[in-house]
């Protein structure tokens, strides 16, 4: 071989490797860019899940705009208040409210003909990352959530399209994993056939938080010598503080510039029942007393609506509230269909208008006496609840429950 044909076929593998290094050189800089972005957080953090049905992907990150972290800080000032979990048997949807309204809404499936899933006031009392049913064949029920200790939890489960437990509510794998981590023991649970909502209200007779008179000030020395001059007919009563971690309290920041302060404890529960003109109260699942109330027109029903305490506004004097009422009846057909059309249950979500006329005339009819009024104003706190039903405690209140009402 001449020295020229030796020239030309070393030119030539040189062409070779150095195209070769450079493809490889690429292909590296991409497989290190897609795991970069496989690894990063998606922005925003809860779009793909909060508000689809889908399951969570990665998709290409958009830029961050001030739009975006505007929406963030709201969804993050959001979670930071009382949570409510509200599912809709019609829908087949949960939905999660919290201080600003909806943050979350997914497909479920829930009880079959046979095995209901029970409608009603619930509330999460116990969770565990990976759970086996102790009475379906140690069926997995991963993320769950329990809301009654018969059996029936919100778990990551298979979602057909339409009703197919044995009365779990069953949830996509991840709306079940993001949820899970948000909630914690006393979040409450609301099942309804129909898809019902938090509003906003107001009402004179809503508990109003009663603030605690600085030590040492004029009012405090006033009030200690009227306790000691004043007895109580509250021997029945159990004591307010019934463990030492209820006694434990904290002031609240937002009152210090009006001096008075806030002792913030665990929420209080107070449930009304007109079935047996009965006011009773729970604080972190432990009762603490209940006394008999007046109700007007005691024949007539009230229906059941959940009052949630959410914010304390002007420095600590006063509690902004929402409720969630329950319809006794359905409005739709009472069965529902084996599949679910997605135009129909964006329709009926959609078109639903809660008012809080119901429950402003229940609060009408409820007459509590002053001492207990004052008694739970000194308890009450962001997270605090009243519930209002024609019903009676439910069997499945417990001694580490908090109030199960069973609507149906």
């Amino acid at each position: 071989m001449s020295v020229a044909g030796l020239h030309s076929i070393l030119r030539r593998t040189m062409v070779r490797s150095t195209c070769s290094l450079l493809l490889a050189t690429i292909a590296i800089s991409m497989l290190s860019v897609g795991t970069s972005h496989a690894r990063s957080p998606f922005w925003p953090q809860y779009r793909s899940w909060w508000w689809g049905d889908h399951a969570f992907r990665h998709k290409h990150q958009p830029r961050h705009t001030k739009s975006d972290l505007t929406k963030k800080a709201q969804l993050q000032d959001d979670l930071k208040g009382p949570l409510q979990i509200v599912i809709s048997i019609a829908d087949q949807r949960i939905s999660l409210y919290g201080s600003g309204g909806l943050i979350a809404r997914s497909s479920v499936s829930t009880g079959i003909e046979g095995h209901p899933t029970p409608l009603g006031v619930f509330s999460v009392i116990s969770k565990q990352r990976w759970h086996r049913s102790n009475i379906y064949s140690a069926a997995p029920m991963p993320y769950m959530q329990r809301i009654t200790w018969s059996g029936i939890a919100l778990h990551a489960g298979v979602l057909p399209g339409y009703p197919a437990s044995h009365g779990c509510i069953r949830l996509t794998n991840d709306f079940a994993i993001r949820l899970w981590h948000l909630t914690k023991r006393g979040t409450r649970v609301i099942i309804a056939h129909d898809d019902v909502r938090p509003v906003e209200i107001s009402n004179p007779h809503l508990f109003v938080p009663k603030p605690k008179v600085a030590s040492g000030s004029p009012e405090s020395d006033a009030a200690t010598l009227a306790d000691n001059n004043t007895t109580t007919a509250a021997a029945t009563h159990l004591p307010l503080m019934s463990n030492a971690k209820a006694q434990e309290t904290t002031k609240a920041p937002d009152s210090a510039s009006a001096g008075v302060t806030h002792q913030t404890t665990v929420p209080i529960s107070v449930f009304v029942s007109r079935k047996v003109s009965k006011l009773f109260v729970r604080q972190g699942f432990t009762p603490l007393f209940d006394v008999p109330v007046k109700i007007e027109n005691l024949a007539e029903p009230m229906g059941t609506h959940v009052f949630s305490a959410m914010e304390f506004q002007n420095e600590g004097t006063a509690i902004r509230w929402t409720v969630v009422s329950i319809p006794e009846k359905s409005s739709l057909n009472q069965r529902v269909p084996s599949k679910l059309h997605k135009e129909q249950t964006k329709r009926t979500i959609v078109t639903a208008s809660p008012t809080p006329d119901k429950a402003n005339a229940a609060l009408d009819r409820v007459e509590i006496p002053q001492d207990v009024v004052e008694r739970i104003s000194e308890l009450l706190t962001p997270g605090s609840s009243l519930i209002i039903s024609d019903h009676g405690i439910s069997d499945e209140t417990g001694t580490d429950t908090d109030f199960i009402v069973l609507t149906h």
